[in-house]
This record gives C-alpha cells, sequence and structure tokens, in this order.
C-alpha cells in the first residue's frame, strides 16, 4: 500500500519556514507531490528530503520565483519524466512523472486563468493541449495517478458559492466541461469516490478570514485511472496542514 500526498505548497521556502519538514515526518507519505514549489534547482533545500528518504525530483519554470513541481518518493521509480515536450508549458515547470512498474504517478500544475483574459486563453489551450497529451500517454502508460492542482472546481458542492463565483475562472462552465469531459475518458475522482460529502475544499483565499470560515474550493485532486479503481483504499483532504492557502490531499492506494 503506498500513501501519496499531492499538496500545492505555494512556495516550498516559505512552506518549510512553516512547518512542512516536520508534518511531513508525522505523515510519513511514500510519494509526495509538490506544486508552485517557486524555487530554482540551486534553492531548494534538498538535503532536507534525502535526510527523510526522500529521492528528489524537481522541475521548476525558467522564470524565479514563479509555479513549479516536484515528486519526492521513499522508492526509486523505474523512470522519470520532466515535462510534456512542449516548451511553452515545460518552461513554466508544470509537469513531472514517475513510472513505478505498471503503475505512473503524476505531479501537475494546471495554470490559473484569474490573473486576466490572455492567461485565461493558456489555460484552456494547455487544458485541451493536456487532454491529447494523457491520452497519448495512456497507450503506453494506462495505469495513471495524476496528483496536483487543477485550478477548477468540477460540481457546485466543490465551492463555498457555486452562483457568486459563475463567472470567474476555476469555476467557469467551459472549465467545469472540460473537467466532466476527463472524467468520463477514463478516470476517477478519487476523494470524491471516497467522500459524497458538502463542504470540503482544498484552497482559500487569505482574503475575509476565508480558511477560519471554510470559504473555499476543492480544486486539487488524485484522479485515477479506470483501471485502478479497486486498488484505491481510501482518499481524505487533511485540512490540518496549514503550511500554504491550500491544503494537502491524500490518497491510498495498492501500487
Amino acid at each position: 500500500m503506498k500513501k501519496i500526498i499531492t499538496y500545492n505548497v505555494n512556495g516550498i521556502r516559505a512552506a518549510i519556514r512553516k512547518g512542512l519538514i516536520d508534518w511531513l515526518k508525522i505523515i510519513d507519505p511514500d510519494i509526495i507531490c509538490l506544486q508552485e514549489t517557486k524555487a530554482q534547482p540551486e534553492q531548494i533545500p534538498v538535503f532536507d528530503f534525502e535526510e527523510m528518504g526522500y529521492v528528489n525530483y524537481w522541475f521548476s519554470a525558467v522564470r524565479k520565483g514563479y509555479s513549479g513541481v516536484a515528486l519526492l518518493t521513499k522508492e526509486k521509480p523505474g523512470a522519470i519524466v520532466s515535462g510534456m515536450d512542449v516548451s511553452i508549458y515545460d518552461d513554466e515547470g508544470r509537469f513531472i512523472r514517475a513510472d513505478y512498474g505498471d503503475v505512473s504517478v503524476i505531479s501537475v500544475y494546471h495554470p490559473s486563468g484569474s490573473s486576466g483574459d490572455e492567461r485565461q486563453v493558456f489555460k484552456m489551450r494547455w487544458l485541451d493541449d493536456f487532454y491529447t497529451y494523457i491520452h497519448e500517454l495512456k497507450k503506453k502508460r494506462p495505469n495513471l495517478v495524476i496528483s496536483g492542482d487543477y485550478n477548477i472546481c468540477h460540481r457546485a458542492i466543490d465551492i463555498h458559492d457555486p452562483v457568486g463565483n459563475a463567472k470567474n475562472s476555476g469555476f467557469l462552465p467551459e472549465e467545469r466541461q472540460w473537467m466532466g469531459k476527463f472524467l468520463d475518458s477514463g478516470f476517477i475522482d478519487s476523494f470524491r469516490y471516497f467522500n459524497p460529502e458538502p463542504h470540503n475544499y482544498t484552497w482559500w483565499s487569505y482574503r475575509a478570514n476565508a480558511r477560519a470560515r471554510n470559504l473555499g474550493w476543492r480544486i486539487d485532486y488524485h484522479m485515477v485511472s479506470e483501471s485502478l479503481r479497486d486498488r484505491m483504499k481510501r482518499s481524505v483532504i487533511l485540512p490540518e496542514a496549514n503550511h500554504s492557502d491550500h491544503c494537502p490531499v491524500l490518497l491510498e492506494i495498492d501500487m
């Protein structure tokens, strides 16, 4: 049984200052998928993770202090793939994959469109290209666990104010439609598979005391290939982890 954590840390160095390392020692995941690391290779405290027994794989953005993903693992994977071989996406450090036997684990950071129309167009282009890329990948690696920040709430249950946010990036009809299409194409939203209850979120604005009031969005997911359905054991959100404006999501799966 493997414990996989996905966590948008909103800056790895800031998260470590807020106690991330001590928290990870308690949770003790086998695989850690990080997003928004916001650090160049020379700025990353790899020794802290090596000391805990993790092999480190980091894929940083070209632009300093921006984006970036990582995959930390106690078991050395058979292969590691950084990027999607598309420079406009890979320059932003959004995708890293590790292969373990017949299962691949991916840490992905989907773009946000909240900064303006140009980035929303970029996000929608990414979503189309990501869909195509994943379905090509599935032909040779059918058993996928795609973990990360998708920057989309799928349904009204996944957001605290669906009416007020109906025209906001992250809950736009076209984004939600894409999420539905992606799931229908052979993936399971593992948290929802185990947890039908409302008021479960993974991101809260820093404004208006949103986290304390649980005015959140569920935008972080472990998406799991249908072929792995019977190998999933549990998925839970861990809101007590307070190192970021996001919180981690745990998946337990037989790999």
